[in-house]
């Protein structure tokens, strides 16, 4: 499924950039451009990414 349609990433590249190392969505913009247009992505980022830290933590 596509994050952002503007630069076509999708929910899988997000996740790759989550494994390796990429804490914020501006880590994830500078990787993949996400969020880089019309920024309307940048909140399932976020969200992509306390779902992930959660997971992360409860482990």
């Amino acid at each position: 499924m596509y994050v952002c349609v503007c630069r076509a990433v999708t929910e899988n590249e997000v996740h790759d950039c989550i494994a390796a190392g990429a804490k914020s969505a501006r880590q994830i913009r500078d990787t993949t451009g996400a969020g880089s247009d019309c920024a309307s992505c940048v909140r399932r980022i976020c969200a992509i990414l306390k779902r992930s830290e959660e997971l992360t933590t409860a482990a």
